[in-house]
């Protein structure tokens, strides 16, 4: 069965940074588009960003723009979100999933990745004071 499993996740500092992990099993990225989604306490889950395999095209979430990059290892098989300059609101769950790299083609790519229903566990970053 095709799997996505985020990591990473911790309690860190405001400012600090973090790397999550995406990794695929059983399945490759090649010829799809990646997107990273969070979900604060009470919140619904919303889009952080997505990655296009092919091109490497990247779109962020304005709250996002500039502290986040969304990257991806085709030989570990692995996409990355690097996250700098975290923010007490940036604490969420995060997580991952993959599908028709058109998905990730503008800014509205949160609303097609949205629709997704295989979503993993996340991964947990706790940003603190």
């Amino acid at each position: 069965e095709a799997r996505l499993v985020e990591s990473g996740g911790d309690l860190v500092q405001a400012g600090g940074s973090l790397r999550l992990s995406c990794a695929a099993s059983r399945f490759t990225f090649e010829g799809y588009g990646i997107a990273w989604f969070r979900q604060a306490p009470g919140k619904e889950r919303e889009g952080v960003g997505c990655i296009r395999s092919g091109d490497g095209a990247t779109y962020y979430a304005d709250s996002v723009k500039g502290r986040f990059t969304i990257s991806i290892d085709n030989a570990q098989n692995t996409v990355f979100l690097q996250m700098n300059s975290l923010k007490l609101e940036d604490t969420a769950v995060y997580y991952c999933n993959a599908d028709r790299p058109y998905y990730c083609a503008g800014s509205d790519y949160s609303t097609y990745f949205a629709k997704l229903s295989n979503w993993g566990e996340g991964t947990r970053v706790t940003v603190s004071s």
